[in-house]
């Protein structure tokens, strides 16, 4: 069986500038981590981060979706855990964004907590990116 978990997040900033910090590389390596991400259906990417002794800190995707400056898809995992990551970003009026995140493929239900509890802090990273 397969899990999935959604989340939303609210900033104030436009939808281009949002666009921007999904889907350019320099503005996921100030939130995510370091990467060769390209706007491109079907381009293979890296995450890159702090390698372990039980992981070599690399996280794998490959685009799916690409409908700007509203809908990026992606898969996103490690070894056999793969995900689809799923991002619809939302004009609300006042300077204001919201950026639902759907993740789906998780095997178990650790999976889906560690997963939220990332996507937090990674959302404050980009609240900060966002600002400068």
């Amino acid at each position: 069986m397969s899990l999935s978990m959604s989340m939303d997040f609210q900033y104030k900033t436009s939808i281009e500038k949002l666009w921007s910090a999904l889907t350019e590389s320099g503005m996921l390596a100030k939130w995510i981590a370091d990467n060769d991400f390209e706007p491109i259906v079907g381009h293979r990417f890296q995450f890159r981060m702090k390698a372990s002794r039980m992981w070599d800190g690399i996280i794998e995707g490959e685009v799916l979706i690409v409908e700007p400056p509203n809908k990026l898809s992606y898969t996103f995992g490690t070894g056999e855990e793969i995900h689809t990551v799923t991002w619809t970003l939302q004009e609300l009026g006042d300077g204001k964004v919201n950026l639902h995140l759907e993740q789906t493929g998780f095997s178990n239900r650790m999976g889906v907590m560690g997963a939220k509890f990332g996507w937090r802090n990674w959302s404050k990273k980009l609240k900060k990116a966002l600002a400068q």
